[in-house]
């Protein structure tokens, strides 16, 4: 969500809305997948209206160790790339990667059929596999 307060609201929000429909469950064994489609549902439609982009300004570098500053460039340019995926990938990649779920389970969260789950995991990975290698060259 890119700053604490969005998360938070995504949270409360998701936390509403599955209150709200929880009697449209029909099977208690998807639970966890269904909570987690909610709140994609939510986070999405939030950053659809926001568009903006948050950026470290550059006066608080200075309190930022070394070690910390080369950390925070890579979790920012590994940030970056995933940004630049389409809304279906980012959705597949941050599912699978950073939720740690399973392919299986993004395709049910997602609500795709598992080959064109598969098919975005595949070609997002691709894509930033690419991105990174030309973002490297630049840099040096």
């Amino acid at each position: 969500m890119k700053n604490q307060n969005d998360a938070k609201d995504a949270v409360q929000e998701t936390a509403y809305r599955a209150f709200k429909s929880i009697k449209n469950l029909k099977e208690h064994k998807y639970f966890k997948t269904w909570l987690i489609r909610i709140s994609i549902s939510y986070a999405i439609d939030l950053l659809r209206k926001q568009k903006n982009i948050i950026q470290l300004k550059p006066e608080l570098e200075q309190y930022l160790s070394d070690d910390i500053n080369k950390d925070l460039d890579l979790e920012i340019t590994v940030r970056d790339l995933i940004e630049r995926l389409d809304v279906h990938e980012k959705s597949v990649i941050i599912l699978r990667f950073y939720e740690d779920l399973t392919i299986k389970e993004v395709s049910e969260t997602l609500d795709i059929p598992l080959g064109t789950t598969k098919t975005l995991l595949y070609r997002a990975i691709n894509k930033l596999r690419k991105d990174w290698k030309g973002d490297c060259k630049n840099e040096q």
